[in-house]
């Protein structure tokens, strides 16, 4: 891989990482707002619901964009916009000052994934293996988020941990503004990718969105939910730390494991039939879903482990598919499309999750999740047929 090349993957893995890290920090600290705010986790859920809901919208007119602004310019603008969005929460005083900080949050950060796979799409030989390291750069931002809530909120204050990702956000624009520059990041001229540039296949796409909103409903709920079960589920071993850092330590060792997902998947892409290695990914993901609602404290944890290698697959295989079945000029668009669905309208699981977790309790969330998974099994099957052909 050329020097630029690397740049390239380097610059927007670590954005990647960026934006799940600051995504996934107001799950983690979920319980300690309910007591600044004087709220409760019904309220808190429709709020996280906007913000993600946002956070797939933006991915629309984003895929739309690309065409017009570029991606290099797109890419700064989530940069500075997260940088303006985290310091407005950072500073919250009330809860709607928060929730509108959390909106535009979401928005900015809506822009990346259209652009960052459409980067990676183009540029980059090997998209299954560049895929599978960028998305590995996701496990670990989604990994560090809670962790950096955590800590902060332990040693000073739950808002030095959006500051900390404004930081490094502005550091990410000016790198990107500098070398941006140098970048030829529109077309697939002079790259010999591996993915043929054909028609777009229109209908194994709708089928494989009918999935992607399915699993983004499931990944909504479990990581919006995971640190609140851990903190609530592990008091009787772990009692001497506190209820946000077990559930920040817990979850990101839960999203460490995401990375070996990751790893499998960008390798099992490169092997194997995409849609067929998608049917197994959901067929697992189902019963770990509904086993971690039934489950506590030592089997809690290991259950909650296999999950975050077995669901983590199905990210960069997603991504491969959408490159391999959707023409390269509508590619962004493709993306755009996907993460609206996969992440927005997914985004309801935090809500419904929320009223669950407040009217029942929050181990009831989990099995709902792995329930709703069932119909993508029968939208995998047709979708293999339609690939594949038997």
């Amino acid at each position: 891989m050329k020097n630029d090349r690397k740049l390239i993957l380097g610059i927007t893995t670590v954005s990647h990482m960026s934006v799940h890290s600051l995504m996934l920090i107001f799950p983690t600290i979920m319980l300690v707002l309910t007591y600044e705010f004087s709220t409760g986790l019904a309220m808190l859920g429709v709020i996280a619901s906007l913000s993600t809901f946002m956070f797939g919208l933006g991915a629309l007119p984003t895929g739309i964009l690309e065409k017009k602004m570029g991606c290099s310019s797109l890419l700064m603008l989530y940069q500075f916009g997260t940088v303006i969005s985290s310091l407005i929460i950072a500073s919250a005083q009330n809860l709607f000052v928060l929730t509108v900080g959390l909106i535009l949050t979401g928005l900015f950060s809506s822009i990346y994934h259209p652009v960052g796979l459409t980067i990676i799409s183009r540029n980059i030989d090997k998209i299954s293996k560049g895929m599978a390291i960028h998305g590995i750069g996701g496990s670990f931002g989604l990994a560090l988020g809670p962790l950096i809530a955590a800590v902060c909120t332990d040693t000073f204050s739950w808002r030095l941990a959006y500051i900390t990702i404004s930081i490094l956000n502005f550091i990410l624009l000016i790198i990107t503004f500098i070398f941006s520059k140098k970048w030829n990041i529109q077309t697939n001229h002079g790259i010999e990718t591996e993915i043929p540039i054909n028609e777009t296949n229109k209908s194994a796409l709708k089928y494989y969105f009918s999935i992607s909103v399915l699993m983004g409903f499931a990944f909504t709920g479990f990581t919006t939910y995971l640190p609140t079960h851990f903190a609530v589920e592990t008091r009787t071993i772990f009692s001497s730390f506190s209820d946000t850092m077990r559930g920040g330590i817990f979850t990101t060792l839960v999203l460490l494991c995401g990375i070996f997902g990751q790893s499998m998947g960008g390798w099992a892409g490169e092997k194997y039939s995409i849609s067929k290695y998608l049917f197994l990914i959901i067929l697992f993901n189902i019963p770990f879903f509904i086993l971690l609602g039934l489950v506590s404290r030592y089997w809690l944890i290991g259950t909650a482990l296999l999950l975050g290698i077995i669901h983590f697959n199905w990210q960069p295989v997603g991504n491969s598919f959408i490159a391999k079945y959707t023409h390269s000029n509508q590619r962004g668009l493709g993306y755009g499309i996907n993460f609206f669905l996969n992440i927005g309208i997914g985004s309801i699981a935090a809500a419904v999750g929320g009223f669950i977790a407040e009217k029942y309790s929050v181990i009831y969330v989990f099995p709902v999740m792995g329930v709703v998974l069932t119909p993508a099994l029968i939208f995998c099957w047709i979708l293999i047929g339609k690939v594949d052909g038997k």
